[in-house]
């Protein structure tokens, strides 16, 4: 019952945090698919001098994911009551992969693909473009990767 409530919190956290950044489309560009950030830029809408990428950018994912995992570890050690490093770690998983999920298929692929709020003002023409599920899938599989060292951290702050 307690991962259930965490997944639903978490679930809801992140849609409101990305109701927050949906706010102005153009800002997030850079998660929508290639063909749409490039119309952007040709729109003159974008530029490659917010493309993510670069030591910098590099550097903050990691001091991000290094935070995630700890705070990942905070939670399942004294909320889920995980002892040992596995069950730190594989509930911490199971808890990032929700949000992962939720994200992929209900908050890209249902709600994305389908608002016209998302469509940005010179790409109405490129539905294709916005029903591209792959791409979310893809990202999701990404983050599932990307979940792996934040969840060894946090079953390392399990043990500590």
């Amino acid at each position: 019952m307690t991962f259930l409530l965490e997944s639903l919190a978490a679930c809801a956290l992140f849609t409101l945090f990305v109701f927050l950044m949906s706010r102005d489309p153009v800002k997030t560009i850079f998660n929508y698919p290639p063909a749409i950030i490039e119309r952007c830029k040709s729109l003159g809408l974008v530029d490659d001098s917010n493309r993510p990428g670069g030591p910098a950018f590099y550097a903050k994912k990691i001091v991000a994911l290094i935070i995630f995992g700890v705070l990942l570890g905070l939670l399942v050690k004294y909320v889920n009551g995980c002892t040992t490093f596995w069950c730190g770690a594989l509930t911490a998983y199971a808890l990032w992969c929700v949000v992962d999920w939720f994200d992929a298929f209900v908050l890209d692929c249902l709600w994305f693909c389908h608002d016209k709020h998302f469509v940005i003002k010179g790409t109405e023409d490129m539905v294709k473009d916005y029903h591209d599920y792959w791409f979310h899938i893809k990202g999701s599989l990404i983050g599932m990767v990307l979940a792996i060292p934040a969840a060894l951290i946090a079953g390392l702050i399990v043990i500590l």
